[in-house]
């Protein structure tokens, strides 16, 4: 399964971020996390530091274009297949950062792609 970084995650049950880690796990991704508390999601340990992760597949990003610009050099150096883009995130710039590092990105929902296992 396809390892995946939440940015953004939440230790809100209310945010999507913390639904789509939820979700993730239920679907049997391992999942690695960063947001601004610390907590645990799921079996998940939320971080609040920049880690050096290995392997990760996907980045799916619950931060609005704004608090992405510090992540901007993070996520192409994590050098994921691809980055999702969940509503209201959406970043024309970043996108043009991501296509310079032969990254993919998405436009999408992860909850809708792992609802109809398109994830």
């Amino acid at each position: 399964m396809k390892k995946t970084l939440v940015l953004g995650a939440s230790i809100n049950p209310g945010r999507y971020s913390n639904l789509a880690i939820n979700r993730l796990v239920n679907h049997g991704h391992k999942v690695v996390a960063i947001g601004l508390k610390k907590g645990l999601v799921a079996g998940v340990s939320i971080s609040t530091e920049k880690e050096a992760f290995k392997d990760i597949d996907t980045i799916t990003l619950y931060l609005n274009a704004k608090r992405q610009l510090e992540y901007y050099d993070y996520i192409v150096a994590l050098k994921p297949i691809r980055v999702i883009f969940n509503p209201g995130t959406e970043n024309p710039e970043l996108y043009e950062i991501l296509r310079g590092g032969n990254i993919e990105y998405e436009v999408a929902c992860t909850l809708v792609l792992l609802g109809t296992n398109q994830y």
